[in-house]
Protein backbone atom coordinates (compact mmCIF):
# COMPACT_ATOMS: atom_id res chain seq x y z
CA UNK A 1 0.00 0.00 0.00
CA UNK A 2 2.75 2.34 1.18
CA UNK A 3 4.96 1.56 -2.41
CA UNK A 4 1.43 2.07 -4.58
CA UNK A 5 1.27 5.69 -2.40
CA UNK A 6 4.56 6.72 -3.69
CA UNK A 7 5.19 5.28 -7.04
CA UNK A 8 1.66 7.50 -7.45
CA UNK A 9 2.98 10.82 -6.03
CA UNK A 10 5.74 10.18 -7.98
CA UNK A 11 3.38 9.69 -11.39
CA UNK A 12 2.28 12.57 -10.66
CA UNK A 13 6.18 14.55 -10.80
CA UNK A 14 7.40 12.69 -13.75
CA UNK A 15 4.37 11.69 -15.54
CA UNK A 16 5.50 14.45 -18.18
CA UNK A 17 8.67 13.68 -18.56
CA UNK A 18 8.06 10.33 -19.10
CA UNK A 19 5.33 10.92 -22.22
CA UNK A 20 8.11 12.72 -23.89
CA UNK A 21 10.97 10.56 -23.58
CA UNK A 22 11.32 6.89 -22.16
CA UNK A 23 13.44 6.44 -19.63
CA UNK A 24 16.40 3.24 -20.41
CA UNK A 25 17.35 1.48 -17.03
CA UNK A 26 20.35 -0.90 -17.13
CA UNK A 27 20.52 -3.09 -14.21
CA UNK A 28 24.73 -3.49 -14.12
CA UNK A 29 25.68 -6.21 -11.99
CA UNK A 30 26.64 -10.05 -11.29
CA UNK A 31 24.25 -12.86 -11.28
CA UNK A 32 21.87 -11.08 -8.22
CA UNK A 33 20.97 -8.46 -11.08
CA UNK A 34 21.27 -11.21 -13.87
CA UNK A 35 18.78 -13.60 -12.24
CA UNK A 36 20.52 -16.41 -11.69
CA UNK A 37 18.72 -19.52 -11.78
CA UNK A 38 15.07 -17.88 -13.12
CA UNK A 39 13.62 -17.29 -16.13
CA UNK A 40 14.26 -13.99 -17.89
CA UNK A 41 10.54 -12.63 -16.94
CA UNK A 42 11.39 -13.55 -13.01
CA UNK A 43 14.70 -12.07 -13.14
CA UNK A 44 16.16 -8.51 -11.41
CA UNK A 45 15.11 -6.35 -14.28
CA UNK A 46 11.92 -7.82 -15.46
CA UNK A 47 10.74 -7.63 -11.82
CA UNK A 48 11.72 -4.13 -11.39
CA UNK A 49 10.14 -2.72 -14.08
CA UNK A 50 7.02 -4.59 -13.43
CA UNK A 51 6.59 -2.17 -10.25
CA UNK A 52 7.86 1.01 -12.58
CA UNK A 53 5.41 0.28 -14.80
CA UNK A 54 2.33 -0.28 -12.47
CA UNK A 55 1.28 3.69 -13.29
CA UNK A 56 2.22 4.02 -16.69
CA UNK A 57 5.65 5.01 -16.62
CA UNK A 58 7.40 4.73 -19.73
CA UNK A 59 10.54 3.26 -18.07
CA UNK A 60 12.50 0.33 -19.99
CA UNK A 61 14.48 -1.81 -17.50
CA UNK A 62 17.31 -4.02 -19.55
CA UNK A 63 19.30 -6.74 -18.16
CA UNK A 64 22.91 -6.07 -18.16
CA UNK A 65 23.79 -8.42 -15.41
CA UNK A 66 26.36 -11.51 -16.29
CA UNK A 67 26.51 -14.12 -13.43
CA UNK A 68 29.75 -14.64 -11.80
CA UNK A 69 31.73 -11.35 -12.30
CA UNK A 70 33.68 -9.46 -10.64
CA UNK A 71 33.93 -5.44 -10.27
CA UNK A 72 36.98 -5.73 -12.30
CA UNK A 73 34.86 -7.56 -14.62
CA UNK A 74 32.30 -4.66 -14.41
CA UNK A 75 35.24 -2.53 -14.74
CA UNK A 76 36.12 -3.56 -18.14
CA UNK A 77 32.38 -4.33 -19.34
CA UNK A 78 30.91 -0.94 -18.56
CA UNK A 79 31.83 0.97 -21.57
CA UNK A 80 30.25 -1.97 -23.85
CA UNK A 81 27.37 -1.80 -21.53
CA UNK A 82 26.90 2.03 -21.69
CA UNK A 83 27.21 1.71 -25.77
CA UNK A 84 23.20 1.20 -25.27
CA UNK A 85 23.28 5.03 -23.86
CA UNK A 86 20.97 4.33 -20.38
CA UNK A 87 19.50 7.34 -19.04
CA UNK A 88 20.12 5.74 -15.86
CA UNK A 89 22.55 2.98 -14.29
CA UNK A 90 22.29 0.43 -11.14
CA UNK A 91 25.30 -0.85 -10.08
CA UNK A 92 25.29 -3.94 -8.48
CA UNK A 93 28.99 -5.63 -7.82
CA UNK A 94 31.29 -7.01 -5.05
CA UNK A 95 29.67 -10.29 -4.13
CA UNK A 96 31.78 -12.48 -6.29
CA UNK A 97 34.79 -10.34 -5.26
CA UNK A 98 34.19 -10.73 -1.26
CA UNK A 99 33.65 -14.77 -1.87
CA UNK A 100 37.21 -14.62 -3.49
CA UNK A 101 38.78 -13.00 -0.59
CA UNK A 102 39.54 -9.68 -2.86
CA UNK A 103 41.23 -6.73 -1.10
CA UNK A 104 39.12 -3.96 -0.11
CA UNK A 105 41.46 -1.33 -1.64
CA UNK A 106 41.01 -3.24 -5.19
CA UNK A 107 37.02 -3.67 -4.99
CA UNK A 108 36.44 -0.24 -4.08
CA UNK A 109 39.17 1.50 -6.88
CA UNK A 110 37.00 -0.79 -9.51
CA UNK A 111 33.72 0.31 -8.16
CA UNK A 112 35.00 3.98 -8.21
CA UNK A 113 35.88 3.35 -11.85
CA UNK A 114 32.79 1.76 -13.02
CA UNK A 115 30.69 4.88 -11.54
CA UNK A 116 33.58 7.36 -12.71
CA UNK A 117 32.76 6.26 -16.53
CA UNK A 118 28.92 6.27 -16.01
CA UNK A 119 29.00 10.12 -15.06
CA UNK A 120 31.39 10.82 -17.69
CA UNK A 121 28.36 9.10 -20.01
CA UNK A 122 26.15 10.97 -18.48
CA UNK A 123 23.86 8.83 -16.87
CA UNK A 124 22.56 8.94 -13.19
CA UNK A 125 23.65 6.25 -10.60
CA UNK A 126 21.95 3.81 -7.79
CA UNK A 127 24.43 2.19 -6.32
CA UNK A 128 23.55 -1.23 -4.79
CA UNK A 129 25.99 -2.24 -1.60
CA UNK A 130 26.43 -5.86 -0.43
CA UNK A 131 26.66 -7.18 2.92
CA UNK A 132 29.40 -9.47 3.97
CA UNK A 133 28.26 -13.18 6.14
CA UNK A 134 28.59 -12.87 9.56
CA UNK A 135 31.11 -15.73 9.35
CA UNK A 136 33.71 -12.51 7.84
CA UNK A 137 35.93 -11.09 10.41
CA UNK A 138 34.13 -8.08 11.89
CA UNK A 139 36.83 -5.73 10.89
CA UNK A 140 36.49 -7.25 6.92
CA UNK A 141 32.29 -6.45 7.55
CA UNK A 142 32.37 -3.12 8.56
CA UNK A 143 34.87 -2.05 5.69
CA UNK A 144 33.34 -3.56 2.87
CA UNK A 145 29.70 -2.26 4.31
CA UNK A 146 31.64 0.92 4.88
CA UNK A 147 33.05 0.90 1.06
CA UNK A 148 29.94 1.88 -0.61
CA UNK A 149 28.87 4.44 1.72
CA UNK A 150 32.11 6.00 1.43
CA UNK A 151 32.05 5.83 -2.73
CA UNK A 152 28.80 6.96 -2.72
CA UNK A 153 29.35 9.96 -0.48
CA UNK A 154 32.83 10.88 -2.65
CA UNK A 155 30.68 10.42 -6.11
CA UNK A 156 27.53 12.30 -4.81
CA UNK A 157 25.32 9.57 -5.78
CA UNK A 158 22.38 7.81 -3.91
CA UNK A 159 23.17 4.36 -2.34
CA UNK A 160 20.43 1.34 -1.73
CA UNK A 161 22.76 -0.21 1.08
CA UNK A 162 21.94 -3.65 1.00
CA UNK A 163 20.53 -5.51 -2.66
CA UNK A 164 19.12 -8.46 -0.26
CA UNK A 165 17.56 -6.60 2.19
CA UNK A 166 14.57 -8.43 3.52
CA UNK A 167 15.55 -11.49 1.31
CA UNK A 168 19.19 -12.57 2.31
CA UNK A 169 19.34 -16.22 4.75
CA UNK A 170 15.09 -16.84 3.87
CA UNK A 171 15.20 -20.23 2.81
CA UNK A 172 11.72 -19.91 1.49
CA UNK A 173 12.84 -16.58 -1.15
CA UNK A 174 16.37 -17.86 -2.09
CA UNK A 175 17.58 -21.28 -4.52
CA UNK A 176 18.61 -24.37 -3.23
CA UNK A 177 22.14 -22.82 -3.21
CA UNK A 178 21.39 -20.32 0.13
CA UNK A 179 22.64 -17.30 -1.93
CA UNK A 180 20.73 -16.32 -5.02
CA UNK A 181 17.07 -15.21 -4.64
CA UNK A 182 14.20 -17.06 -6.50
CA UNK A 183 11.14 -15.54 -8.09
CA UNK A 184 9.15 -14.23 -4.82
CA UNK A 185 12.67 -13.22 -3.59
CA UNK A 186 13.71 -11.16 -6.68
CA UNK A 187 9.67 -9.44 -6.31
CA UNK A 188 10.23 -8.48 -2.71
CA UNK A 189 13.89 -6.84 -3.55
CA UNK A 190 12.18 -5.14 -6.84
CA UNK A 191 9.35 -3.51 -4.15
CA UNK A 192 12.23 -2.37 -1.80
CA UNK A 193 14.30 -0.93 -3.97
CA UNK A 194 11.72 0.98 -6.20
CA UNK A 195 11.61 3.92 -4.13
CA UNK A 196 15.35 4.32 -4.10
CA UNK A 197 15.09 4.13 -8.37
CA UNK A 198 12.50 6.49 -8.49
CA UNK A 199 14.21 9.10 -6.35
CA UNK A 200 17.30 9.19 -8.81
CA UNK A 201 14.95 9.18 -11.74
CA UNK A 202 14.18 12.46 -10.75
CA UNK A 203 17.44 13.28 -11.08
CA UNK A 204 17.48 12.94 -14.99
CA UNK A 205 17.86 16.28 -16.92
Amino acid sequence: MKLCLIISLFFAFVGGHAAAKEINIAAFGDSLSAGYGLPEKDGFAAALQRVLSENDLAITVSNAGVSGETSADGLTRVEWMLRKNPDMVIVEFGANDMFRGTPIAAIRQNLAGIVKKIQQHGAQILLVGMQAPANYPLSYRSQFTDMYQQISEENNIELYPFFLEGVALDPSLNLQDGIHPNAEGIRIIANNIAPSVMSVIKQIP
